[in-house]
C-alpha cells in the first residue's frame, strides 16, 4: 500500500515544487498547520480583481502534501477563489468519497488518489488549498 500512496507521480510532483521564493510584497500571508499530521504551510498571495496574480509558499509536509502544493503552485496564477475552492472540493471528494479525480488544470492531483486509504494524510493534502482559501478570506 505504501508504494501505491507514494507512487512515482507523487514523488515527481513533490520533487518539483515551484514558487518557493518569498514575495517582496503580498496582499495576504497565512500560516496554517494540520492538527492531525503536523504539516505546516505559509502562503503569500497577491490578487488583482478576483484573480491570483502572484503566489509563494513554504511547506513542511510529507510527499503527499508537497505533491498537492506543487500542483497548486503550478496552476494558481490566474485562478479565482471559486476555481480554487472547486478544485479543493473535487480533491476532497476523491479522497473521502471515492469521487473522480479533478480534471483540466488540476488533473495532476489524480496522482494522490491512492491516498484515499491514508486518512491521516488527508489534512496534509488539503492544507495548501485550505491556506489559499484562508488567505482569500483575509482579503475580504
Amino acid at each position: 500500500m505504501i508504494d501505491d500512496i507514494y507512487n512515482t507521480d507523487v514523488l515527481r510532483l513533490a520533487g518539483n515544487i515551484t514558487r518557493i521564493k518569498p514575495l517582496a510584497e503580498a496582499d495576504a500571508t497565512i500560516q496554517l498547520r494540520s492538527p492531525l499530521c503536523g504539516s505546516a504551510i505559509e502562503v503569500q498571495l497577491c490578487v488583482g480583481g478576483d484573480r491570483v496574480t502572484d503566489y509563494a509558499h513554504d511547506i513542511k509536509a510529507c510527499a503527499l502534501g508537497q505533491a498537492a502544493a506543487s500542483v497548486l503552485a503550478a496552476q494558481i496564477i490566474g485562478k479565482t477563489r471559486a476555481e480554487i475552492a472547486s478544485a479543493r472540493a473535487e480533491l476532497e471528494a476523491m479522497l473521502k468519497d471515492g469521487g473522480p479525480p479533478p480534471t483540466g488544470d488540476w488533473a495532476a492531483l489524480s496522482a494522490l488518489a491512492p491516498a484515499k486509504e491514508a486518512k491521516a494524510r488527508h489534512g496534509a493534502i488539503l492544507l495548501p488549498f485550505d491556506a489559499v482559501l484562508k488567505a482569500f478570506q483575509e482579503l475580504g
